[in-house]
């Protein structure tokens, strides 16, 4: 079987799948799953182009590194064989953790557990069942190879995740303030001292890199709307463990069920083996199967919360650079259950508030390294000669608070 497969991806043209083993491994019913996770969870609610995957993400992810790699090592820097293998697969493998609507229900499905802890745990697993053959890989991935540039490359400031899920998302959501220069950018790469560094004259792509990524946030990430249905995705979610863990008989699939049960956390994944099975299970359509059933639940809450989310009926949301009060809160509350014939407990289903945070560049993590002609380094912030940089830095906080649109 031939398995050096071309696939055409609609932001870069054709992607070549490099080997037998990155082959198997997309082929490997854990990365396929991930065709049926959105890459950017609800965000089709506000940008209808928004359809992509984690799985498009993946692939775009590859082939931006099979590319970098290539071009250091035409500057002369020293990649054996064995080691772009490992980047690549490092990079293809880097979000094979995320669960149902990436970013989403990240921290409510689960107990605060981030993806990445669980990319690494499946990526050992899969190292089990390739005999081995990933142990660079997951090196890379953990940061723990001696090459510091390597995992730079996966998971830094200015790695390649960025870069294409700033290209793929601005893309398909249709925002081209989001457009990067990722050739321009992965042209002025270089390695120092086995870390990554920008050469001098690519400080203006990185300024726009910053840039963009800013926008790309306010205007699709955090965007509003986004961020209100997201909350009543998160709300739904909790009505619906509330009403399992009391003993309701809900429609919902056996792998889902495990999370619903109880609260899982990191620890579980270790000690209960069939959890990791239960979790690779998981996608999307997992969640949107028991929405559609449950929006004709008898449990008011749960029923509504779902009919609302199906029919884009999305909360109202304000958003202010000032937090909103407690008086505020209750207030709405209260006019929220009086409204529905709530009580006070089933009305905050109805509400949420919390905060927004936005700095396109956290000064004194992973930093952007600009390597001058003379050979001396600087943080991007004090090689910049102009201030949208240092600006960049500085974090942007803004208040919302959501509720339905009927209450008045």
């Amino acid at each position: 079987m031939n398995k050096k497969k071309i696939i055409n991806d609609p932001v870069y043209g054709f992607i070549t799948i490099p080997n037998e083993l990155v082959f198997d491994i997309i082929n490997h019913p854990s990365f396929q799953r991930l065709r049926r996770i959105k890459q950017m969870g609800l965000a089709e609610l506000v940008y209808p182009g928004a359809h992509h995957t984690r799985f498009h993400h993946a692939l775009g992810a590859m082939h931006l590194m099979n590319i970098t790699l290539e071009n250091l090592r035409n500057k002369g820097v020293t990649i054996s064989d064995h080691e772009f293998e490992g980047a690549l697969i490092a990079i293809l493998l880097h979000d094979i953790g995320h669960g149902p609507f990436s970013h989403a229900l990240e921290f409510s499905l689960l107990k605060d557990v981030p993806h990445e802890h669980l990319s690494r745990i499946i990526i050992s697993r899969l190292n089990k069942e390739f005999n081995g053959r990933l142990d660079l890989a997951l090196e890379i991935f953990n940061g723990t190879y001696s090459r510091k540039f390597l995992h730079q490359l996966v998971a830094s400031q200015l790695d390649i995740d960025r870069l294409d899920y700033l290209m793929r998302d601005s893309f398909f959501s249709g925002v081209s303030e989001g457009t990067i220069g990722a050739d321009r950018i992965i042209k002025m790469l270089q390695v120092k001292d086995d870390e990554l560094v920008v050469e001098e004259k690519g400080i203006y792509s990185i300024e726009n890199f910053l840039s963009a990524r800013r926008l790309m946030y306010w205007q699709v990430y955090l965007h509003k709307t986004g961020v209100a249905a997201e909350k009543m995705l998160i709300a739904i979610i909790g009505r619906a463990k509330q009403l399992i863990q009391k003993g309701e008989n809900l429609f919902i699939s056996d792998s889902l069920r495990i999370f619903f049960e109880r609260e899982i956390g990191i620890e579980h994944f270790a000690e209960e083996p069939h959890i990791l099975e239960a979790f690779l299970e998981l996608d999307d359509y997992d969640l949107w199967g028991a929405i559609k059933l449950w929006s004709k639940h008898d449990d008011f809450v749960l029923s509504k919360l779902c009919k609302m989310l199906l029919d884009r009926k999305l909360f109202k949301i304000e958003v202010s650079t000032e937090p909103f009060s407690k008086e505020q809160k209750e207030q709405t509350e209260k006019a929220i259950a009086a409204q529905f014939g709530l009580s006070m407990k089933e009305a905050k289903y109805f509400y949420s508030s919390g905060k927004l945070t936005n700095n396109a560049y956290h000064s004194s993590d992973k930093n952007i390294i600009i390597l001058s002609k003379d050979g001396k380094v600087r943080d991007v912030v004090d090689a910049a000669d102009l201030p949208n940089i240092k600006a960049f830095s500085k974090i942007v906080r803004k208040y919302y608070r959501c509720w339905p649109k009927e209450i008045a």
